[in-house]
């Protein structure tokens, strides 16, 4: 803790990292000030009251959106279609090889991707707000007639996540850190406080059931220590794994040049366990919502095995396995599209490098993919754990509102963790260029 804080301060007394950091502070000041923004043409207490019957679907979409849901702003949707259309994109990357070539197109094709994923995801945006508008229809008000009223309520939602997604992009551009993992950062820290609350109510509610009151109390307090004290271990435990690395050595030869010997240094391939991050669990929980989806906004009227199937889905058993399984596939998928093994054979090859005990080239890649692979098993069991064990030890205790704590530790520290890395190898490169200058 201490050394984040004084990569922090280190960090400040650089003008050029301080510039950074300060248009990244002002971006999200402006992205939650945005988010107090009221939707015109709707009655606030009636919209409120409406998505909040949605369950499991509505508060992890207010807790992604800073509140802006139950809030019933322009930013209720906050960046979820833009979430959704990277997953699309990255899906059909694989699938066609003509995007594949243009995301190795270096920065050239990135930013042709970039584009298809912009526009994506507004295509995205516009469906799901006509959904929202449509299934919060008698929460409409003002003087507009209806079908005018609802094309408003649309395109100021949409407007919402376009604004959304401008302001990450300017982060991503001129300031540090990543900018869609910002704005689901500081969504959640905004909802930190009704987080504790709701703990704190849930130790008053256990503690409630006991007759003493005097025992009651005692037995209240243990329990909101208990629970802040999990949350420690789980911070803890997650940064420990998220800067665990599995070091390949690699053995460089020595060449002659001219009259002087170079090379005969050992040196190291650093992979990290916790390749992917938070992605596959973002990437899971927007996918696993669909189905809250269609039951909440298509078969709300309707009350059979296949409506209520859908509409009480986040509690379902079913919901834990596809999670469990989805994490691991995501996982696995991450680490395909962002790590490439033949690439680093075939730099530790052209650098007269090898790995000792293994043969250059494709034994080499071979031996660098197993690895990889190995590690992506450790990191989606690791991801699910800290995401489903909260989730059901709290159910089976029959305490609410804690299901969103392992992932909400995961964004949090996960993005925390990068940022810190991010202003590290910063201050590294800045240093490197203030002694050669």
């Amino acid at each position: 803790m201490k050394g984040m804080f004084d990569t922090l301060i280190n960090a400040f007394k650089l003008p050029e990292l301080r510039k950074k950091i300060l248009f990244t502070i002002f971006i999200l000041v402006i992205y939650q000030i945005g988010g107090l923004i009221p939707a015109p043409g709707l009655d606030r207490e009636v919209f409120t009251n409406l998505v909040q019957n949605w369950g499991q679907l509505g508060s992890m979409m207010d807790i992604i959106s800073g509140g802006g849901l139950f809030s019933a702003t322009i930013f209720a949707m906050g960046i979820t279609p833009y979430i959704n259309s990277s997953i699309i994109i990255q899906l059909l990357t694989v699938v066609f090889p003509s995007l594949q070539e243009m995301s190795k197109d270096g920065e050239a094709g990135k930013k042709k991707m970039q584009k298809i994923v912009r526009f994506t995801a507004i295509g995205l945006a516009l469906v799901q707000a006509s959904m929202f508008t449509w299934t919060t229809r008698s929460a409409m008000t003002g003087t507009l007639p209806k079908p005018l009223n609802a094309i408003l309520i649309a395109i100021s939602f949409t407007a919402g996540t376009c604004i959304i997604v401008w302001l990450g992009e300017r982060i991503n551009e001129k300031g540090i850190g990543n900018g869609v993992s910002l704005m689901i950062f500081t969504g959640i820290v905004t909802r930190l406080p009704r987080m504790a609350s709701e703990a704190y109510t849930n130790a008053a509610t256990i503690s409630g059931k006991i007759s003493n009151n005097v025992l009651g109390i005692i037995v209240g307090v243990l329990i909101f220590v208990a629970i802040a004290f999990v949350a420690l271990a789980i911070i803890v435990f997650v940064l420990f794994v998220q800067n665990a690395e599995r070091r390949i050595p690699v053995q460089y030869s020595k060449k002659t040049v001219g009259r002087k010997l170079y090379g005969g240094q050992s040196s190291y391939i650093p992979i990290k366990v916790n390749q992917s991050g938070v992605m596959p669990v973002i990437f899971s929980m927007s996918i696993l919502s669909l189905p809250n989806m269609i039951g909440t906004l298509f078969l709300a009227k309707y009350d059979n095995v296949v409506a209520n199937w859908f509409r009480n889905f986040g509690t379902s058993p079913f919901y834990y396995v596809f999670d469990f399984i989805l994490i691991i596939a995501f996982t696995f998928f991450y680490s395909l599209i962002q790590f490439n093994p033949g690439e680093i054979s075939n730099s530790i090859q052209k650098n007269g490098g090898f790995i000792p005990g293994i043969r250059p080239g494709k034994p080499t890649k071979e031996y660098i993919a197993k690895t990889a692979s190995r590690l992506n098993w450790i990191d989606g069991l690791f991801l699910a754990f800290i995401v489903l064990v909260p989730t059901l030890v709290a159910s089976a205790l029959k305490i609410n509102g804690v299901w969103f704590v392992g992932t909400s530790v995961l964004i949090l520290t996960g993005v925390a963790n990068d940022l810190v890395t991010q202003i590290e190898s910063q201050l590294v490169t800045r240093n490197y260029r203030g002694f050669l200058d």
